[in-house]
């Protein structure tokens, strides 16, 4: 794998990546299995979050990074769903095609006046970027991008996988 740099990806999965995904017998497979869905980079199907992701998953769940709080369907944005991988250097979140439709339906309406409401919820002492107007822009622009990637998803009944280094 390459070196950690904390960088989110949501891949929306062909039904063939997800049965090998959900088939993977250990972690060590799942690796493999993200690793050859990024080297392939299929920009059509992809949502990179970069850094942001952490931001967008605290504006979608409950201000934090807990995976398994907030309020159906959006915790299961970001780090929500089910997780692949059980190590510390890497978190695989799996979404599942039933929960993507969920998903694409309750992020569309979210406006960017409502999620900087969110965004100011979230405690800056608790928050490892630089809470203020710079990261809020690139949350919104990230947060798009996520949700266009769950909209087509959805449309195709596609799957979605979001990866990130840690």
């Amino acid at each position: 794998m390459k070196a950690m740099a904390c960088r989110g990806v949501h891949f929306a999965l062909t039904d063939e990546q997800a049965r090998r995904l959900l088939a993977a017998e250990d972690g060590a497979a799942v690796l493999n299995l993200v690793q050859e869905i990024e080297e392939r980079w299929d920009a059509d199907w992809l949502a990179e979050s970069d850094k942001a992701w952490d931001a967008v998953h605290r504006c979608l769940s409950n201000g934090t990074l807990y995976y398994d709080e907030g309020e159906y369907p959006l915790n299961r944005a970001v780090l929500g769903g089910r997780h692949l991988y059980d190590g510390d250097d890497y978190v695989v979140a799996y979404v599942a095609s039933n929960e993507v439709k969920d998903l694409a339906a309750a992020l569309a309406p979210l406006g960017q006046a409502e999620l900087r409401t969110r965004y100011d919820l979230i405690d800056a002492d608790d928050y490892n970027g630089e809470h203020g107007d710079e990261d809020f822009k690139a949350t919104w622009e990230n947060f798009v991008a996520i949700r266009e990637l769950y909209k087509k998803a959805a449309a195709a009944g596609r799957a979605v996988v979001f990866t990130v280094d840690q």
